[in-house]
């Protein structure tokens, strides 16, 4: 055998040797890929079965139902409309609730957001005319937290939580000053001469700034009219208490923002007199945790499988 035939069988063995292990490590990583995905989908079923259990505690026995306004109030926030209402539906709709009571713990938020609750809390407590519905404030509760508060039969706080902040903001930036020092033309082409209306890389308009005043305003007066609706004659109304100042728990009761001192658990024990308390809060659940992140992780992982996985081109 020649010289250049024997390198041309030890260049075609090699060749088939690499092709076989290319082949046999694409094998064993969709094998890995697949095991995981199995182990990640029988994970999320178990833990969305045990998350289901929730709710299955109250048994025969009255309760007080609560739920619970935690953190910003915004679309797909835990505090959103969505999942408050759909909560609160259901603490009305069980057989064994006494009384209703929405904890509240927010700065506030979207006012549409807390406008749809506040209108769900006024239908259901008509519908439901038997089951008193309360709202109990811990740490704060202010804007849009008390917009909701207010469709309460009456609101309990701390002696120190903060209440109030009745008024509405909208805010932003003006770089103009920085865009001239560096030099930078903003170029905005519009359809409609108010479509860039306070852009904050234009200069300030002052007809903008007029209507966005005008836009505030009405926003802060159907607040008012809230305000007013759910809290009636108790209201002490003073100059200052629409103008977004807040006060302490204990001056609340005070205004007539608030009518007592006390816990959830106080409420639940001494105003509606069934102290089991049942959590009816639509939280994400740890399955939809796991899901969310899951879902992004795997995607990474199979973007990155098909690569090691494809060909090699030389």
């Amino acid at each position: 055998m020649t010289e250049n035939g024997g390198q041309w069988e030890r260049e075609l063995v090699t060749k088939l040797a690499t092709a076989a292990l290319k082949e046999q490590r694409r094998t064993r990583l969709w094998g890995i890929f697949f095991k995981l995905l199995t182990f990640a989908y029988i994970t999320i079923v178990l833990l969305a079965a045990f998350d289901w259990k929730g709710h299955e505690v109250t048994g025969t026995r009255k309760h007080t139902a609560m739920v619970e306004v935690s953190g910003l109030i915004a679309p797909g926030a835990d505090a959103s409309a969505e999942r408050i209402n759909s909560a609160l539906l259901e603490a009305f709709r069980d057989r064994n609730t006494r009384g209703v009571v929405v904890r509240i713990n927010s700065p506030g938020g979207s006012p549409v957001q807390a406008q749809t609750i506040y209108d769900e809390m006024r239908r259901l407590r008509k519908k439901y005319p038997e089951i008193p519905l309360y709202a109990v404030v811990e740490d704060v509760c202010a804007s849009g937290g008390y917009f909701v508060a207010a469709g309460a039969d009456r609101i309990y706080v701390g002696r120190a939580s903060i209440v109030g902040s009745i008024g509405v903001l909208m805010n932003g930036f003006g770089f103009t000053g920085l865009m001239d020092k560096l030099g930078i033309e903003r170029r905005l082409i519009t359809a409609g001469k108010n479509k860039g209306m306070l852009d904050p890389f234009s200069p300030v308009d002052e007809s903008d700034v007029k209507h966005a005043r005008e836009m505030v305003d009405d926003i802060h007066q159907q607040f008012i009219a809230v305000v007013r609706e759910g809290r009636g004659p108790r209201l002490k109304e003073t100059p200052d208490m629409f103008s977004g100042l807040i006060w302490t728990g204990q001056k609340s009761i005070d205004l007539g923002l608030a009518d007592g001192i006390g816990s959830m658990e106080y409420v639940a024990r001494e105003v509606i007199k069934a102290d089991l308390i049942v959590d009816f809060t639509k939280k994400e659940n740890i399955a939809e945790k796991f899901a969310r992140r899951f879902g992004a992780g795997a995607a990474s992982a199979l973007a990155e499988l098909v690569l090691r996985a494809s060909p090699d081109i030389r």
